[in-house]
């Protein structure tokens, strides 16, 4: 998947997430808020200027999000996405309106949606974790420019391929066809087993 495809599949299949941002005593403070549309610059959603998320948007100019669809744990898609957020201003809001007609049972008037403003998630990274598939899948993506970082569990060349890892993974994401094994990021869980037993402290974490 593209980096395109885990946008729109936060915008059209997940819709409703999770939003962290943090207030004035850098305290945590999370919202229920929907995705409503997307492009190649990121995400785009609105809020009500009066809002105490307004302030912290406008304050912080970050935030986190995280959505999930499945009927239950083990059948669950969750996309995860951290990054930079600007207002965009009202200009956008008959595009978001249209795509979200809901919206107008919530907003029914002009005067009313007066009150409303638009902001974009414009530079960010994210990631996928699926549940679903066996072993699971783990993809990261970035956008707007952002940095790509390969953050998990790394095999160095201090690796003796004696395999002590093996039995600990619980994915089996551990190739052993050469020496050092190679850790496959796309099925690792990033639970840290293999370097709590590796005799050899082969095993590095980068974050």
């Amino acid at each position: 998947m593209e980096t395109k495809d885990y946008l729109k599949y936060i915008v059209d299949e997940i819709h409703t997430v999770v939003v962290a941002t943090v207030d004035d005593s850098r305290q945590p403070v999370t919202a229920a808020i929907d995705m409503m549309d997307y492009d190649e610059n990121g995400l785009c959603f609105l809020t009500a200027k009066g809002k105490g998320f307004y302030d912290r948007l406008k304050k912080r100019e970050y935030m986190a999000l995280t959505g999930m669809k499945g009927e239950d744990t083990m059948s669950c898609v969750a996309v995860s996405v951290r990054g930079k957020v600007k207002e965009v201003g009202a200009a956008l809001l008959p595009r978001l309106f249209l795509k979200n007609p809901y919206m107008n049972e919530i907003y029914p008037t002009a005067e009313s949606q007066k009150a409303l403003t638009v902001f974009q998630l414009y530079e960010g990274s994210g990631e996928w974790f699926d549940l679903s598939k066996k072993p699971i899948e783990r993809a990261s993506f970035t956008f707007g420019g952002a940095e790509t970082k390969n953050d998990g569990y790394f095999i160095t060349d201090a690796c003796i391929g004696c395999r002590a890892c093996e039995a600990v993974c619980p994915q089996s994401c551990i190739d052993f066809a050469g020496t050092p094994a190679v850790i496959r990021q796309e099925n690792c869980l990033h639970c840290g087993n293999c370097m709590s037993v590796c005799p050899q402290n082969a095993v590095v974490r980068e974050v």
